[in-house]
Order: C-alpha cells, then structure tokens, then sequence
C-alpha cells in the first residue's frame, strides 16, 4: 500500500490539470471554430480567479511556514508555477493554430505590420475619434506606487521612450470596459478583419506622447496583474453589516500581487523594473506570455461566419408538469418535478416565485441568496411579494467571493422593500438552494420547496447543468423550513432524516453509508458507489473510498474539477474509476447513490466532497423519494458514465487521456443525448397523462 503522503494528489496541481481540460477543448478540431477561441477565455478566466484565490492562499502558507522553520510548501508553490508556465506555453501554441484556422475562414487577426496603408489611416482616424479620449497615462517615477494604481485582471500597455540616456516609463490602462477588446475593420475580398484595441493604442501611441516627451524611440509592451483576492472582513460593532462588508471589500483593491504576467518579448531589463516596482518576491509568479494577455476576453469573441462555426442551439424542453397545470403550485401539488439546467429553462423558477409573489393564498417566502443575475428577476419578485403583504425572508450571502458586492447591493435594496433580510452565520458561508413557499389551502397549510444544486442565477442557469427538485412532500418540506430556522436561530439543533445539512449531519451520514456498502461488500452482497461532485478533496472522504475500494465496493465516479484521489492504485484504489466531462456546458450537479443491499438510496446536492462544504459550509442534499425522478437521475448519470466523447479518465497521474469507443461501440456525447433523452421523457409523461 502507498503511504498516504503518496495516496493523495495535491488539490493545487489537481485544479490545473482540470484547466488543462478546458485547454484541450479549446485545441480539438471536433469543437466549433469560435467556440475553440472562447474556451481560450474560459480557460484564462479560470486561471485568473485560480491565482487570486488558490495561489494566493498558497503563498500564505508559504510565509506562515517559513517563518515557523518549515520550507515544505515551497516546492508545491513552484510546482504550481511551473506547470502554469507550461500550460501558458501550450495556449500560445493553440492560439497561434486557431489563427491559421481563422484564416482558412477569411478571418484575421491583424497587427500593426500586417495591415494595408488604407487600414492604417483607418486605425488612426478610429483611435482619435473613439480610443483617445479614454487613455490617461500614468508617468512613472520616484513616486508612484504601481501596487496601489494598477487594477486586477486589466491589461497595461508599458510604455518605454528612450532619448539617449534619458528613459521614460509609462502605464496605459486598455479600456476594454468602455470599448470592445476586437475592433472590426474594414477589408476587402469579403474578408472578416479584426485588431486588438490594445494594437489601435500601439498605432496611434504618438499621439498620446508627441510633444509632451522627447524619443527617439517608443515601444509597448504588455501586462496584467492579479492580486490576492482575500480580504479581512472588518468588525467594528457599532456598523452595520453591510457597512462592514463594504469597507472589506476595499481592501482587495489593494492587495498584494500574486502574479505579474507580461510579453516574453519585454527586455528583461524592463522586466526587473516592473518586478521591483510591484514588490514582487522571490515566491511570487511572473509568467512571460504571449504579445496579448487578458485572454478571458475570448469569451465574448464576436459571431460571424457559417453556423457550423459555433454550437448550434439545443431546443428548449418544456415541462409538461408545469405547463398543463394552472399554477406551478397545482403541478408540485399532483407530483415532485424535476429540472435539469439549461435544457429546461429556469423561467420555471421565476414563474413558481412570481406567482408566489401576488397568490393571496401564499403567506410567507423563505430563500437563500448565493449568486444571482445582475438583473434579478428572483430579487424584483420578493420585493414585489414584501409589497404585497407576503412575509419574505431572504438569507444573504455576503461572502459569495466576487459576488460581494453584488449581494450588498440586493441586500440594502430588499432591506429597504421591507423584506426580512438575514446574513446567516459569521463562521459559516450559506451555499445551500432552497426556496420554500408556504400556502393556507382548503386541506390546510402547505409547503411549497425548491432543493436545487445550483445558484438562483438566470444567467449561469443557461451554461451551468444543474438539478432542481420542486416538492410540497410534508417530511422534506417541513425539514427545509427547519434549516431556515437553523440559520435565524444557529442554537438549534433540528434532526433531518431526509436532508444531508452541512455541518450538521452531512458528513456523518456520508461516512456511514460509505461504511453500509463496506459491511455488504464484506458479506459477499453487491455493493456500489456511484457519485458526482465539482471536486473530490476531503481527506477523510478520500481515505474512506480507499477503505471501501480495498473491501471490493464498486465505485464510480465523476469530478469535473480538482480530485485528490488516485484511482487504479493496487490494492488501494484498483476498484475506483473516475472520468472527468467537459463540454460545452459547465457541468455542475452533485449526485451520491448509494446501492444499500439493492434498497437504493439516492441523494442531489448543493455540497461537494471538500471540507469547507462539508464542515464550514451551509449546504443542503436531499433525498430522492419519487421513483420515477429516481430512474430519470439513474439513466442521466448512466449516460454521463458512459461518455466516450468529452470525457477524461482520471488516473493516478492525472493525464487527461480521453475515454475512446470500443470498436462497434455507439458514440455518446452525454450533453446532447441528455438533450434527447429528456424530450423523450417529457413526450412519455404527456402520453401517460393524456391516456
């Protein structure tokens, strides 16, 4: 048996090879051309927020170890960079490929040397009617302190003007958030033309300096850099909550850099420079990159040319449930339904919460905010029930990172509505989806859940796969309005039976049916595990599937992100296998079925296996009853299993080799075939209804 220094991948390492994933989209010919561009950004973005977030806290420890005499993370710190480094290597050659591909299409990228003279006089007239009047350059001299001006995620050009001697420094801010990133030019042939607006900048940068500065030569070269994203959340008692979390949220903007990315063409010599005045150490990450950086604006690389060039639109399914009933409460009442995010639309959310608003039978609203849509028509619909007389309890996640702001704003505006506006506990993040409506009928007073494994977000619900379950079942609705009360009144301890609530009973619960499927392998019975999480990290999670896979339980698995297991080690993991999907959407549900002697147990929740949603963490899974959803989240995950098109194997090495069809065996792409399936199953409960 390994030791369990050797059992157990480090997450930070882990989370880069699932990026390399998304990298591996982005260079697969089977992918639509633009949509290869925008797994550029996705990619990009991820590594942004990775940096800011992981690496941040990893540098963290790095110091606090340092200081106590012990040098160990050190070496995974520069693991970790010198694997982002490679990767970095890898999407300078995919993006050199795709614009080769591009221009098989008559689409270019063009820079300032590859451009017409017709073209040239266009950019210069474009960059002094639309680009000038928003560049303020920053001269930097004995006085100015890069760390505090320089904004996370932008992208500078440095400026260097040299006259003999004499060498001048400059910063330019691209102002991607008031001009698009690509600028259409015009072209002949038909052709398809764009140039960074950071080369507009490059072809017009004497007009910004000319006059002002003497030079006998100007160059640009550029950068971006990304701060810790961590932040002290300030307590002083006699303020608000939400004045606290504001006056947090300041701090971020000045946090210390984590990573300096730059143009590998900069003279080294200016990049010493920029190093000193960032107060980059020896521990911090500079990465040398291509002539662009901010690749996460491939994200909204613009739509043109053939159809075939991007993903063709999926229907949208509707819910026969829903829509053959009056109201939304007519349809949970007859029967649990349930959702899955984005082939139906989340309009059904919305219309559930909008007639809740103004259903004079409806008393109160209870929901828990994690991320929602910058136009929310979640948060107008409870300002609208508050209006209406209906009590309306909305938990605010204040620390949703980067939505921090976002929720301060919907917290003052609901507060300021009259709704009862609740900011959960100081020690534990709210991460769970419940909404629970609660209606006086003739039968009596009935509840009304949503259990969801995704945030109440219109947005993200179009990209993100997710689970919604919708139920008025009395035991598990009364159980969601007990978690409610836990997080108004933490003292309380309620007992749940068909709920897993972190930190209360989810752990324990999980740990003891891994352990019922260990004494039925014992026994010689059938015994099997099949889940799927967003990351796979919890220790004691890990050591208890190793535990289970040494006694002979059949465990299958499916990680999109980090997975700190090893699978296929003898006589540790050999009975585990794990794939890894990633497509075109962003694969998110969590699902846990347990075998349980064939008296299947089966589990949708908000939590995945890391110890901060296990232990630190407000989450909520629930259990399926209804043993037609039960076959319908079977045959969805059977189908995700069984990819043999956008699906990895997770090794021990974690190498992203691709799951290849056996000869003869029926090509499976999961998210289009669930898109098949589903059709299927709502034209089946059409017909049964309707015999």
């Amino acid at each position: 048996m390994l030791p369990v220094c050797d059992s157990i991948m480090q997450k930070e390492l882990s989370w880069l090879s699932f990026n390399a994933r998304v990298l591996q989209e982005a260079a697969d010919p089977s992918v639509p051309l633009i949509e290869r561009v925008r797994f550029l950004g996705i990619y990009s973005s991820n590594l942004d927020e990775f940096f800011k977030v992981r690496v941040a806290e990893l540098k963290r420890q790095v110091i606090i170890n340092k200081a106590q005499g012990n040098e160990d993370t050190v070496n995974l710190l520069r693991q970790v960079q010198n694997e982002a480094n490679k990767y970095q290597r890898t999407l300078n050659r995919i993006y050199k490929q795709l614009l080769v591909e591009l221009a098989d299409h008559n689409i270019f990228l063009r820079d300032p040397d590859s451009i017409t003279k017709a073209q040239t006089e266009w950019v210069h007239s474009y960059f002094r009617r639309h680009v000038l009047k928003h560049i303020n350059p920053v001269i930097i001299g004995e006085d100015t302190d890069l760390v505090s001006f320089l904004k996370d995620e932008f992208t500078y050009l440095l400026v260097d003007m040299t006259n003999g001697d004499a060498v001048y420094h400059a910063l330019i801010e691209i102002p991607t958030d008031k001009i698009p990133r690509f600028i259409r030019m015009p072209s002949e042939d038909n052709n398809v033309t764009f140039m960074f607006l950071d080369d507009i900048i490059r072809v017009g940068i004497d007009s910004i300096f000319k006059g002002l500065f003497t030079y006998e030569k100007i160059e640009a070269y550029s950068i971006k850099m990304n701060r810790d994203a961590e932040y002290d959340l300030v307590g002083d008692i006699d303020r608000s909550v939400l004045d606290n979390m504001s006056e947090s949220l300041k701090q971020r903007l000045n946090a210390m850099p984590v990573r300096f990315s730059y143009d590998a063409q900069m003279p080294e010599n200016m990049v010493n420079f920029m190093a000193k005045e960032l107060k980059m150490s020896s521990i911090d990450s500079m990465m040398p990159g291509n002539r662009y950086h901010n690749f996460k604006d491939f994200l909204s690389f613009p739509s043109f040319g053939s159809d075939d060039m991007e993903n063709r639109p999926l229907s949208e399914i509707k819910s026969y449930q829903f829509d053959s009933a009056m109201t939304p409460f007519e349809a949970i009442g007859k029967k649990d339904i349930l959702l899955y995010y984005p082939y139906y639309s989340f309009d059904y959310f919305t219309e559930f919460l909008r007639h809740a608003s103004y259903d004079p039978k409806v008393s109160s609203i209870k929901i828990n905010i994690y991320r929602v849509a910058s136009n929310s028509r979640v948060i107008n619909s409870l300002i609208h029930a508050a209006n209406n007389g209906k009590s309306v309890t909305v938990v605010v996640e204040l620390k949703a990172r980067f939505d921090e702001a976002n929720n301060v704003k919907w917290a003052s505006r609901l507060t300021n509505a009259g709704v009862k506006v609740l900011f959960g506990l100081p020690t534990l993040k709210i991460h769970s989806k419940l909404c629970l409506v609660t209606r006086h009928e003739e039968s009596g007073i009935v509840r009304y859940a949503h259990i969801g494994t995704g945030n109440f977000n219109e947005k993200t619900a179009k990209i993100y796969t997710d689970f919604a379950l919708f139920t008025a079942n009395a035991k598990i609705t009364k159980e969601v309005d007990d978690v409610f009360s836990f997080i108004e009144y933490p003292y309380t301890r309620p007992k749940f039976e068909n709920l897993l609530v972190s930190p209360l009973n989810a752990r324990d619960r999980i740990n003891f049916m891994i352990d019922r499927e260990i004494d039925f392998a014992k026994q010689g019975k059938k015994a099997s595990i099949n889940f799927k999480v967003n990351a796979l990290v919890d220790i004691e999670i890990i050591n208890k599937l190793y535990e289970a896979s040494k006694a002979g339980v059949k465990i299958r698995g499916i990680v999109r992100g980090m997975c700190a297991l090893k699978p296929g080690i003898k006589d540790l993991s050999d009975n585990i296998y794990i794939t890894s999907i990633v497509d075109r959407f962003l694969e998110h549900p969590r699902v846990m079925l347990f075998n349980n002697g064939g008296n299947e147990e089966l589990f949708i929740s908000s939590a995945d296996w890391m110890k901060r949603n296990l232990d630190l963490r407000i989450e909520v899974g629930t259990r399926i009853v209804d043993p037609d959803l039960i076959k319908r989240i079977k045959d969805i995950l059977k189908l995700q299993q069984n990819d043999n098109r956008k699906a990895r194997i997770i090794d021990a090495d974690q190498k992203n080799v691709y799951v290849q069809a056996k000869e003869g065996d029926k090509q499976i792409r999961s998210q289009i075939d669930i898109h098949e399936y589903l059709v299927e199953v709502e034209e089946q409960i059409a017909k049964a209804d309707q015999k």
